[in-house]
C-alpha cells in the first residue's frame, strides 16, 4: 500500500474516531442534540485555519479558508487577521506553508 493511500485511510479512520468521542461525551454528559460548538469555541483562528487545512490535504486559497471556517465552526473570521496570523507562522517556519499569494497548506511533518 502506498503512502498516500494509507494516509488517506487513516484519516477516515482518524475522523470517525473523533466523531465516535464526541457522541460518547455527548451521551456522559446527558446533552440532547450536537455538542460540537461548545467543544470548538476555545480554537483560534489559527487553530481553526490548520484543523481545515489538515481536512483539505491541499493547499486552499484564503476566501476558500474563510469560507469553511465558516461552515464548519459557525464563525466570521476577518479575512486580513487571518492572513497577517498565517503569515507570521509561514515566516516562523511553524505549521504552514505558503505556496502561492494568499494561499495557504500545511508543513508535511505536521500532518
Amino acid at each position: 500500500m502506498n503512502d498516500e493511500t494509507k494516509d488517506l485511510i487513516l484519516g477516515v479512520f482518524e475522523a470517525s474516531l473523533e466523531a465516535q468521542l464526541r457522541a460518547v461525551r455527548r451521551l456522559r454528559q446527558g446533552e440532547p442534540g450536537v455538542a460540537e460548538p461548545r467543544g470548538r469555541k476555545g480554537l483560534s483562528q489559527v487553530d481553526m485555519a490548520f484543523d481545515i487545512l489538515k481536512k483539505a490535504r491541499a493547499p486552499l486559497h484564503i476566501s476558500d479558508l474563510l469560507d469553511r471556517i465558516e461552515t464548519q465552526f459557525g464563525v466570521t473570521v476577518d479575512r486580513e487577521s487571518l492572513v497577517s496570523s498565517l503569515t507570521k507562522k509561514v515566516a516562523r517556519g511553524d505549521r504552514f506553508l505558503r505556496p502561492d499569494k494568499n494561499t495557504f497548506a500545511l508543513r508535511t511533518e505536521t500532518r
